[in-house]
């Protein structure tokens, strides 16, 4: 079992009273178990918000948006890129405007503030880029990890409850996993 990861204990609220979702990873050396568990997990009520096997003969780990960190850092870059992008635009313009710099007066007057405008406009841009690629989860070091074991030969099992279902944390116990990854709640 993971070290880092309590895997059969009920996550305690800490007293805020908030309902979140969980999400695990489980880890299993067997194919038969994880069709087993996984219909055990698809027939309980209220049903789990996601389920998804991965592994040979199952949906690729490349798949699955919430174990691929190149989808959630373009995702991230483009959040970054929607303030970025305006902010940079509306800075180029007021620079050009404040500093009364003449580096593109042949364009003339107003031609000038609008390149100006477009230069920090593209800036946001890269800094968008930047920013999102700067950024390193503590989720990706788990994600990493589970793509090993699953080049190991092992299968994955992505269970995700909705917003105040608690984790069956008995089923999956049931199904004897080699390890269970807990990732950030949402």
């Amino acid at each position: 079992m993971s070290s880092q990861n309590p895997p059969f204990e009920k996550p305690s609220s800490g007293g805020r009273g908030l309902s979140v979702a969980t999400s695990v990873v489980l880890v299993l050396d067997n194919h038969e178990r994880l069709k087993h568990l996984k219909d055990k997990l698809t027939a309980l009520q209220p049903p789990m918000a996601s389920l998804v096997a991965i592994g040979p003969d199952e949906t690729p780990l490349a798949d699955v948006l919430r174990l691929n960190p190149a989808a959630a850092r373009r995702a991230r870059q483009r959040g970054m890129a929607r303030w970025l992008i305006p902010f940079g635009f509306l800075a180029g313009l007021t620079f050009t405007y404040i500093t009364d710099l003449d580096t593109f007066a042949f364009f003339g007057a107003w031609s000038q503030h609008l390149i100006g405008g477009l230069l920090g406009l593209g800036s946001g841009w890269m800094g968008s880029f930047a920013a999102a690629a700067s950024v390193n989860s503590e989720e990706d070091d788990r994600i990493r990890s589970l793509r090993n074991r699953l080049e190991e030969g092992n299968w994955l099992l992505l269970v995700e409850t909705a917003d105040g279902v608690e984790m069956p944390w008995t089923t999956l116990q049931q199904g004897r996993p080699k390890a269970v990854v807990r990732l950030g709640d949402r």
